[in-house]
Protein backbone atom coordinates (compact mmCIF):
# COMPACT_ATOMS: atom_id res chain seq x y z
CA UNK A 1 0.00 0.00 0.00
CA UNK A 2 1.05 3.79 -0.95
CA UNK A 3 1.70 5.25 2.57
CA UNK A 4 1.85 9.97 1.99
CA UNK A 5 5.73 9.48 1.74
CA UNK A 6 5.23 7.40 -1.14
CA UNK A 7 2.86 9.48 -3.24
CA UNK A 8 4.87 12.99 -2.71
CA UNK A 9 7.91 11.21 -3.72
CA UNK A 10 5.73 9.59 -7.11
CA UNK A 11 4.31 13.74 -7.07
CA UNK A 12 7.76 14.89 -6.94
CA UNK A 13 9.01 12.47 -9.34
CA UNK A 14 6.01 13.44 -12.09
CA UNK A 15 6.81 16.85 -11.71
CA UNK A 16 10.33 16.28 -11.97
CA UNK A 17 9.72 14.95 -15.72
CA UNK A 18 7.40 17.29 -16.34
CA UNK A 19 9.50 20.15 -16.18
CA UNK A 20 12.81 18.26 -16.38
CA UNK A 21 15.35 18.46 -14.19
CA UNK A 22 15.66 20.57 -11.06
CA UNK A 23 17.54 23.78 -11.91
CA UNK A 24 21.09 24.31 -9.74
CA UNK A 25 20.04 28.00 -9.23
CA UNK A 26 16.80 29.65 -8.57
CA UNK A 27 16.31 32.95 -9.24
CA UNK A 28 13.59 35.46 -8.59
CA UNK A 29 12.63 38.88 -10.41
CA UNK A 30 10.26 41.09 -8.04
CA UNK A 31 8.65 44.44 -10.01
CA UNK A 32 6.03 46.46 -8.59
CA UNK A 33 4.87 46.64 -12.21
CA UNK A 34 1.62 44.82 -13.92
CA UNK A 35 2.12 41.79 -15.76
CA UNK A 36 1.06 43.46 -18.98
CA UNK A 37 3.79 46.24 -18.48
CA UNK A 38 7.09 46.23 -21.11
CA UNK A 39 9.14 46.00 -18.32
CA UNK A 40 7.83 42.40 -16.99
CA UNK A 41 7.24 41.30 -20.26
CA UNK A 42 11.02 42.16 -20.91
CA UNK A 43 11.14 39.93 -17.59
CA UNK A 44 9.62 37.25 -18.99
CA UNK A 45 11.78 36.88 -22.00
CA UNK A 46 14.77 37.27 -20.45
CA UNK A 47 13.76 34.09 -18.14
CA UNK A 48 13.04 32.02 -20.69
CA UNK A 49 17.04 33.30 -22.28
CA UNK A 50 18.20 32.46 -19.33
CA UNK A 51 16.95 28.93 -18.86
CA UNK A 52 18.38 27.88 -22.20
CA UNK A 53 21.84 29.24 -21.85
CA UNK A 54 22.40 27.70 -19.01
CA UNK A 55 20.84 24.10 -20.09
CA UNK A 56 18.42 24.44 -17.46
CA UNK A 57 21.07 24.70 -14.40
CA UNK A 58 19.20 28.69 -13.34
CA UNK A 59 15.94 28.94 -13.21
CA UNK A 60 14.25 32.45 -13.21
CA UNK A 61 10.72 33.38 -11.87
CA UNK A 62 9.17 36.74 -12.53
CA UNK A 63 6.90 38.34 -9.73
CA UNK A 64 5.29 41.32 -10.92
CA UNK A 65 2.69 43.69 -8.90
CA UNK A 66 5.09 43.88 -5.56
CA UNK A 67 3.97 40.20 -4.92
CA UNK A 68 7.19 39.35 -3.30
CA UNK A 69 6.95 42.78 -0.57
CA UNK A 70 7.03 46.11 -1.64
CA UNK A 71 10.49 47.17 -2.92
CA UNK A 72 12.11 48.64 -0.11
CA UNK A 73 11.08 45.22 1.78
CA UNK A 74 12.29 43.27 -1.04
CA UNK A 75 15.42 45.34 -0.60
CA UNK A 76 15.54 44.13 3.00
CA UNK A 77 15.50 40.39 1.78
CA UNK A 78 18.29 40.42 -0.70
CA UNK A 79 20.43 42.12 1.98
CA UNK A 80 19.71 39.19 4.29
CA UNK A 81 20.85 36.57 1.15
CA UNK A 82 17.95 35.88 -0.67
CA UNK A 83 18.04 34.78 -3.77
CA UNK A 84 15.87 37.72 -5.81
CA UNK A 85 16.52 40.69 -7.50
CA UNK A 86 14.35 43.65 -7.98
CA UNK A 87 13.77 46.36 -10.27
CA UNK A 88 14.23 49.87 -7.89
CA UNK A 89 15.44 53.17 -8.90
CA UNK A 90 18.75 54.53 -7.36
CA UNK A 91 16.83 56.45 -5.01
CA UNK A 92 16.02 53.20 -2.87
CA UNK A 93 19.79 52.77 -2.81
CA UNK A 94 20.56 56.41 -1.66
CA UNK A 95 20.13 55.21 2.38
CA UNK A 96 23.09 52.84 1.77
CA UNK A 97 25.32 54.79 -0.87
CA UNK A 98 24.73 58.36 -0.87
CA UNK A 99 25.83 59.18 -4.10
CA UNK A 100 24.09 56.52 -5.78
CA UNK A 101 20.77 59.17 -5.20
CA UNK A 102 22.00 61.41 -7.75
CA UNK A 103 20.57 58.61 -11.06
CA UNK A 104 16.56 59.61 -9.68
CA UNK A 105 17.78 63.39 -9.03
CA UNK A 106 15.29 66.00 -10.92
CA UNK A 107 16.02 67.44 -14.41
CA UNK A 108 19.78 65.48 -13.96
CA UNK A 109 19.57 64.71 -18.00
CA UNK A 110 17.59 65.81 -20.57
CA UNK A 111 16.97 62.27 -22.16
CA UNK A 112 17.21 58.87 -20.65
CA UNK A 113 19.96 57.94 -23.48
CA UNK A 114 22.67 60.26 -21.42
CA UNK A 115 22.32 57.54 -18.82
CA UNK A 116 24.83 55.36 -20.60
CA UNK A 117 27.31 58.31 -20.13
CA UNK A 118 26.54 57.62 -16.56
CA UNK A 119 27.01 54.32 -16.09
CA UNK A 120 30.10 54.01 -18.23
CA UNK A 121 31.86 56.48 -15.98
CA UNK A 122 34.46 54.95 -13.60
CA UNK A 123 33.24 56.54 -10.52
CA UNK A 124 29.70 54.98 -11.27
CA UNK A 125 31.57 51.38 -10.90
CA UNK A 126 33.05 52.46 -7.64
CA UNK A 127 29.27 53.57 -5.85
CA UNK A 128 28.19 50.04 -6.88
CA UNK A 129 30.96 48.41 -5.98
CA UNK A 130 30.99 49.87 -2.64
CA UNK A 131 27.08 49.33 -2.32
CA UNK A 132 27.93 45.68 -2.85
CA UNK A 133 30.47 45.46 -0.15
CA UNK A 134 28.75 47.65 2.61
CA UNK A 135 25.27 47.32 2.08
CA UNK A 136 25.09 43.96 0.52
CA UNK A 137 23.29 45.02 -2.47
CA UNK A 138 24.67 44.32 -6.09
CA UNK A 139 23.14 46.16 -9.06
CA UNK A 140 23.85 44.32 -11.80
CA UNK A 141 22.97 47.14 -13.86
CA UNK A 142 21.01 50.44 -14.38
CA UNK A 143 19.74 50.51 -17.95
CA UNK A 144 15.42 50.28 -17.36
CA UNK A 145 13.98 53.26 -18.25
CA UNK A 146 10.39 53.20 -17.23
CA UNK A 147 9.03 56.97 -18.66
CA UNK A 148 9.42 60.51 -17.29
CA UNK A 149 7.69 60.79 -14.66
CA UNK A 150 4.51 63.08 -14.53
CA UNK A 151 1.58 64.76 -12.24
CA UNK A 152 -1.30 63.15 -12.44
CA UNK A 153 -3.73 65.39 -9.96
CA UNK A 154 -7.40 65.48 -9.32
CA UNK A 155 -7.42 69.40 -9.63
CA UNK A 156 -5.81 71.07 -12.99
CA UNK A 157 -2.18 72.27 -12.58
CA UNK A 158 -0.87 74.58 -14.78
CA UNK A 159 2.12 76.21 -12.63
CA UNK A 160 4.18 74.94 -9.42
CA UNK A 161 2.06 77.31 -7.38
CA UNK A 162 -0.93 74.68 -8.42
CA UNK A 163 0.79 72.49 -5.88
CA UNK A 164 0.36 74.33 -2.90
CA UNK A 165 -1.03 71.90 -0.06
CA UNK A 166 -1.79 69.05 -2.67
CA UNK A 167 -0.64 65.86 -1.25
CA UNK A 168 1.19 63.96 -3.96
CA UNK A 169 1.97 60.03 -3.98
CA UNK A 170 6.33 59.69 -4.58
CA UNK A 171 8.55 56.93 -4.13
CA UNK A 172 8.92 56.31 -0.37
CA UNK A 173 12.89 57.47 -0.36
CA UNK A 174 14.12 60.86 0.42
CA UNK A 175 15.24 61.91 -3.02
CA UNK A 176 12.01 61.33 -4.52
CA UNK A 177 10.06 62.99 -1.32
CA UNK A 178 12.81 65.97 -1.47
CA UNK A 179 12.38 66.61 -4.95
CA UNK A 180 8.04 66.44 -4.54
CA UNK A 181 8.31 69.04 -1.73
CA UNK A 182 10.35 71.26 -3.88
CA UNK A 183 7.99 70.83 -6.47
CA UNK A 184 5.23 73.04 -4.44
CA UNK A 185 3.28 69.98 -3.50
CA UNK A 186 3.41 67.49 -0.17
CA UNK A 187 4.96 64.46 -0.80
CA UNK A 188 3.40 61.08 0.61
CA UNK A 189 5.95 58.31 0.62
CA UNK A 190 3.18 55.34 -0.29
CA UNK A 191 4.12 51.87 -1.59
CA UNK A 192 2.75 51.84 -5.74
CA UNK A 193 0.08 49.14 -4.77
CA UNK A 194 -1.69 51.30 -2.59
CA UNK A 195 -1.75 54.17 -4.91
CA UNK A 196 -5.34 53.83 -6.48
CA UNK A 197 -7.07 53.23 -3.11
CA UNK A 198 -5.42 55.97 -1.85
CA UNK A 199 -6.49 58.52 -4.81
CA UNK A 200 -10.23 56.49 -4.43
CA UNK A 201 -10.38 57.28 -0.98
CA UNK A 202 -9.13 60.79 -0.76
CA UNK A 203 -6.04 59.94 1.17
CA UNK A 204 -4.07 61.80 -1.47
CA UNK A 205 -4.63 64.18 -4.28
CA UNK A 206 -2.44 63.18 -6.92
CA UNK A 207 0.56 60.97 -7.80
CA UNK A 208 4.04 61.74 -9.96
CA UNK A 209 4.75 58.68 -12.43
CA UNK A 210 5.79 57.64 -16.10
CA UNK A 211 3.18 56.87 -17.99
CA UNK A 212 2.87 53.24 -18.83
CA UNK A 213 2.95 52.71 -14.88
CA UNK A 214 0.08 55.08 -14.58
CA UNK A 215 -2.11 53.55 -17.00
CA UNK A 216 -1.26 50.15 -15.71
CA UNK A 217 -3.26 50.60 -12.08
CA UNK A 218 -5.25 52.38 -13.97
CA UNK A 219 -4.43 56.15 -12.38
CA UNK A 220 -6.70 57.07 -15.23
CA UNK A 221 -10.05 56.46 -13.20
CA UNK A 222 -8.89 58.66 -10.00
CA UNK A 223 -7.21 61.44 -11.51
CA UNK A 224 -7.99 63.49 -14.75
CA UNK A 225 -5.45 65.88 -14.72
CA UNK A 226 -2.06 65.74 -16.06
CA UNK A 227 0.51 68.03 -16.12
CA UNK A 228 4.16 66.71 -18.16
CA UNK A 229 7.03 68.27 -15.64
CA UNK A 230 9.22 66.04 -16.54
CA UNK A 231 10.88 66.26 -13.05
CA UNK A 232 13.05 62.73 -13.37
CA UNK A 233 13.86 60.28 -16.34
CA UNK A 234 12.95 57.33 -14.62
CA UNK A 235 15.73 54.84 -15.25
CA UNK A 236 15.76 52.06 -13.10
CA UNK A 237 17.77 48.97 -12.49
CA UNK A 238 18.14 45.54 -10.63
CA UNK A 239 19.98 44.84 -7.36
CA UNK A 240 20.10 41.69 -6.23
CA UNK A 241 22.14 39.91 -3.00
CA UNK A 242 25.73 40.52 -3.27
CA UNK A 243 26.28 37.09 -0.94
CA UNK A 244 24.11 35.08 -3.75
CA UNK A 245 25.69 36.63 -6.54
CA UNK A 246 29.12 35.43 -5.61
CA UNK A 247 28.16 32.48 -4.78
CA UNK A 248 27.29 31.38 -8.63
CA UNK A 249 29.97 30.20 -10.83
CA UNK A 250 31.89 32.95 -13.62
CA UNK A 251 29.70 31.49 -16.24
CA UNK A 252 26.52 31.74 -14.39
CA UNK A 253 27.30 35.28 -13.28
CA UNK A 254 27.69 36.01 -17.10
CA UNK A 255 24.72 35.09 -18.39
CA UNK A 256 22.37 36.56 -15.71
CA UNK A 257 24.62 39.95 -16.40
CA UNK A 258 24.10 39.84 -20.10
CA UNK A 259 20.70 38.52 -20.29
CA UNK A 260 18.98 40.91 -17.69
CA UNK A 261 20.70 43.99 -19.15
CA UNK A 262 19.68 42.62 -22.80
CA UNK A 263 16.01 42.51 -20.89
CA UNK A 264 16.46 46.12 -19.59
CA UNK A 265 17.29 47.75 -23.62
CA UNK A 266 14.29 45.97 -24.99
CA UNK A 267 12.06 46.74 -22.07
CA UNK A 268 13.04 50.50 -22.38
CA UNK A 269 12.55 50.48 -26.05
CA UNK A 270 9.41 48.77 -25.72
CA UNK A 271 7.95 51.20 -23.28
CA UNK A 272 9.26 54.34 -25.60
CA UNK A 273 6.87 52.42 -28.15
CA UNK A 274 4.35 52.34 -26.28
CA UNK A 275 3.82 56.17 -24.67
CA UNK A 276 1.78 57.28 -27.85
CA UNK A 277 -0.74 54.93 -27.58
CA UNK A 278 -0.64 54.94 -23.35
CA UNK A 279 -1.12 58.71 -23.86
CA UNK A 280 -4.35 58.38 -26.42
CA UNK A 281 -5.92 55.99 -24.51
CA UNK A 282 -5.62 58.29 -21.60
CA UNK A 283 -6.82 60.89 -22.99
CA UNK A 284 -9.49 58.81 -24.53
CA UNK A 285 -10.60 58.53 -20.98
CA UNK A 286 -10.82 61.66 -20.15
CA UNK A 287 -7.76 62.70 -18.80
CA UNK A 288 -6.95 66.54 -19.60
CA UNK A 289 -3.25 67.71 -20.33
CA UNK A 290 -2.65 71.07 -18.68
CA UNK A 291 0.06 73.12 -20.51
CA UNK A 292 2.82 74.62 -18.50
CA UNK A 293 5.86 76.22 -18.16
CA UNK A 294 8.43 73.19 -17.57
CA UNK A 295 10.97 76.20 -16.57
CA UNK A 296 8.76 76.88 -13.96
CA UNK A 297 8.89 73.76 -12.09
CA UNK A 298 12.84 73.04 -12.98
CA UNK A 299 13.71 76.32 -11.28
CA UNK A 300 12.49 75.35 -7.86
CA UNK A 301 14.42 71.76 -7.55
CA UNK A 302 17.67 73.31 -7.41
CA UNK A 303 18.11 73.03 -3.68
CA UNK A 304 17.19 69.54 -3.47
CA UNK A 305 21.28 68.85 -4.36
CA UNK A 306 22.50 70.51 -1.65
CA UNK A 307 19.88 69.27 0.92
CA UNK A 308 20.80 65.29 -0.49
CA UNK A 309 24.64 66.30 -0.28
CA UNK A 310 24.82 65.81 -4.08
CA UNK A 311 26.62 68.56 -5.63
CA UNK A 312 29.99 66.90 -5.87
CA UNK A 313 27.85 63.66 -7.47
CA UNK A 314 26.50 65.69 -10.00
CA UNK A 315 30.48 67.49 -10.73
CA UNK A 316 31.56 64.43 -11.21
CA UNK A 317 29.38 63.38 -13.59
CA UNK A 318 28.19 66.16 -15.48
CA UNK A 319 31.15 65.07 -17.95
CA UNK A 320 30.67 62.17 -19.08
CA UNK A 321 26.76 63.31 -19.22
CA UNK A 322 27.75 65.85 -21.59
CA UNK A 323 29.70 63.94 -23.79
CA UNK A 324 26.42 61.73 -23.78
CA UNK A 325 24.13 64.02 -25.58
Amino acid sequence: MFNIKTLSLAAALLASAATGAMADVKLALSSSQVAQDPLVVAMEAAAKRIMERSNGEIEVTVYPSSQLGSDNDVLEQIRNGAAIAVLVDAGRLAPFKKELGILSAPYLVDDYKQYKGITSAPIYQEWVDDLAETSGIRLLNYNWFQGTREMFTKEPVTKPEDLDGVRVRTIDAPGWIATVNALGATAVGLPWSEVYSALQLGAIDGAEAQLTGAFGIKLHEVTKNLAFTDHVQLLTGLATSESWFKGLTEDQQQIITEELTKAGDEASDATVAKLETVLADMKAAGVTVNEINVDDFKARVGGVYEELGLVEAREALQPYIDAAK
